[in-house]
């Protein structure tokens, strides 16, 4: 382009602003699109399954509460991020999470690869009263999810919402639901939730 015409374009807002889009929109597009067709995308890696109904369950609080806005579950590629957190995040991890809960917001530690470092009776008391295990923690407390129940038949409808958009379950998975969250109350599901975080690679 030569002088004259990048300065009547850039004379002219409204050209300016379509070829600027177009540039954008392009430059977009050839960035995005070919995800769409990688298997290390849009593929499962080795051992990642979807959520059990308890799994699902304790997502949707986790994700209800906010908890996301000061957990990540995203650990980079950097060598800070991986001794103390583990392996870095694949995308091959979230192709069953919607929404994915990546991103690098951390207020408290990033929770990729939570699942299985504590125990059940430590979640729960971390959730209850985050200071009686942590004494600097600014987390507020969550004990209100020891009495909330899960709802079985909302989570029912979830998990056939999910299939539409690729999340395997199976009609048996989801006639099961009901008996696996029986008595279950949102604590649980959300301990359930944080132990699954993170496994497959955890150890690589």
């Amino acid at each position: 382009m030569s002088f004259l015409s990048q300065d009547k374009v850039e004379r002219k807002v409204g050209l300016l602003i379509v070829l600027t889009v177009l540039a954008v929109s392009f430059g977009g597009l050839a960035e995005i699109v070919p995800l769409f067709f990688q298997k290390s995308t849009t593929q499962p890696i080795e051992g990642v399954k979807p959520y059990n109904a308890l799994q699902l369950a304790g997502r949707d609080v986790f994700t209800r509460e906010g908890c996301y806005n000061c957990h990540s579950q995203m650990i980079r590629p950097f060598r800070a991020e991986t001794l103390r957190y583990g392996h870095y995040s694949v995308a091959g991890e979230s192709v069953y999470d919607h929404p994915f809960q990546w991103g690098s917001k951390r207020t408290g530690p990033d929770l990729a690869r939570v699942g299985g470092r504590y125990s059940d009776e430590w979640h729960r008391i971390h959730l209850n009263d985050p200071r009686a295990v942590v004494p600097q923690s600014i987390m507020p407390s969550y004990p209100w999810l020891n009495n909330n129940k899960v709802d079985a038949v909302v989570l029912q409808q979830h998990m056939k919402a999910l299939t539409k958009v690729g999340v395997p379950y199976t009609e048996q998975d989801i006639a099961d639901a009901p008996k696996l969250l029986e008595n279950k109350t949102e604590m649980d599901a959300v301990v359930a939730y944080l132990q699954g975080l993170g496994l497959a690679l955890k150890d690589k």
